[in-house]
């Protein structure tokens, strides 16, 4: 039984190693792709994270860890000469040329500092069909996307789209995107996005661990109906989901705003406190109230992702709609995994031990690395 335990115990720990990595959002880009009515001319915004141009460029000169103005400002035309290389705007075949049309400055987003170029494609005519081919970072990193809303010469609604290493080149619509295609994209975005917040993944599963427990004398023992155990789930559940819609849709019409960094240290607190408690016992019964309260934080985290995004303002409730029922599919995909695994093993040491104990603590002593990590911007 000891070999068990140690086993599940190094497997959590490589595990909650792996993810240590991503206290912060994982990669991505942002590029805002507007067609001139009148014109084959694309204008191009595009965000990069520092921290990427960093990793592959070494902006830092004097590794000192710490970028200045200066040091990503003499490397303008290298970061713009990276860029380009990696994203290929084509008509027929025939490559669109690139024009940098202002300098490069410095934006902030809920993750960090990204550089801002301002680009013009000079297309031919795009009467037969506009496709984009993007790759930044690909080589180094599989998981990085780019972000994409595309405006067509002379539409008001944006088109969503995702590049991926899997969707690295896709067609451009010059029709605005119908109804269907900005619910479909959206949901697909909260889908993914549910899946790699890892510390929105942490705090449910930190909740959901005692459910299909319960205390008798003191300690846990597995509970006795698979049924029981369901309503314990769907209770956190439903709170978590009631409660981070609510903020979500305020912050996202822009009716509530906090500081990103107060909501990102706020959303780690919550995973230590959730983690500590099945240690403790403190709150048991009513873990549903811990997940509406706690959960109320988590809806500002998952705003400012649907804020990097964008919303297109011609499709903004459609938008929003779809991106939250994406983040409760892709949170039921998670539970329907979770609850049958965990109700098999509820009575074996390893479970009370291995699992709820042990997981507990790891998943503490991680979140609370985050939480130092987002208070002091490290």
């Amino acid at each position: 039984m000891m070999r068990v335990l140690r086993t599940g115990l190094a497997g959590l720990s490589l595990l909650l190693a792996a993810t240590g990595a991503l206290a912060h959002k994982p990669s991505d880009s942002y590029l805002t792709l507007r067609g001139t009515g009148g014109s084959s001319d694309i204008a191009v915004r595009w965000d990069v994270a520092l921290r990427d141009l960093d990793y592959v460029l070494q902006l830092d000169r004097d590794n000192n860890g710490e970028l200045t103005w200066g040091e990503v400002r003499q490397r303008e035309a290298e970061i713009t000469r990276l860029a380009t290389s990696h994203l290929a705007l084509s008509v027929a075949g025939q490559a669109c040329a690139w024009d940098t049309t202002a300098p490069l400055q410095l934006d902030q987003h809920s993750d960090g500092t990204y550089a801002v170029l301002s680009l013009a494609a000079h297309c031919p005519s795009l009467d037969a069909g506009l496709r984009a081919r993007y790759s930044l970072f690909f080589d180094v990193d599989p998981s990085h996307r780019g972000l994409v809303q595309w405006i067509a010469p002379g539409g008001t609604a944006a088109q969503a789209l995702i590049f991926g290493t899997e969707s690295a080149e896709q067609p451009l619509a010059l029709q605005p995107a119908g109804a269907w295609d900005t619910l479909r994209q959206y949901l697909v975005d909260g889908v993914w996005h549910i899946w790699i917040g890892y510390d929105h993944i942490l705090f449910l599963l930190s909740l959901l661990l005692p459910a299909v427990l319960v205390r008798q004398d003191g300690r846990w023992v597995g509970a006795p109906r698979f049924g029981g155990a369901s309503r314990e789930v769907l209770k956190v559940v439903t709170a978590f989901t009631l409660a981070h819609s609510i903020t979500l849709s305020l912050a996202a019409l822009e009716i509530i705003s906090l500081p990103s960094r107060l909501v990102e240290s706020a959303i780690a607190a919550s995973v230590v406190f959730a983690a500590l408690n099945n240690l403790r016992g403190t709150i048991e019964s009513k873990r549903w109230v811990m997940a509406f309260v706690f959960g109320l934080i988590h809806g500002f985290g998952f705003a400012s992702v649907l804020a990097d995004l964008g919303l297109p303002q011609g499709a903004l409730v459609l938008a929003l709609v779809g991106f939250n029922a994406g983040v409760e599919l892709g949170q039921l995909a998670i539970v329907a995994v979770f609850l049958p695994l965990a109700f098999a093993l509820r009575g074996t040491p390893f479970y009370r031990m291995g699992v709820l104990k042990a997981g507990s603590v790891l998943v503490a002593m991680l979140a609370a690395w985050w939480l130092v990590q987002r208070l002091f911007d490290l």
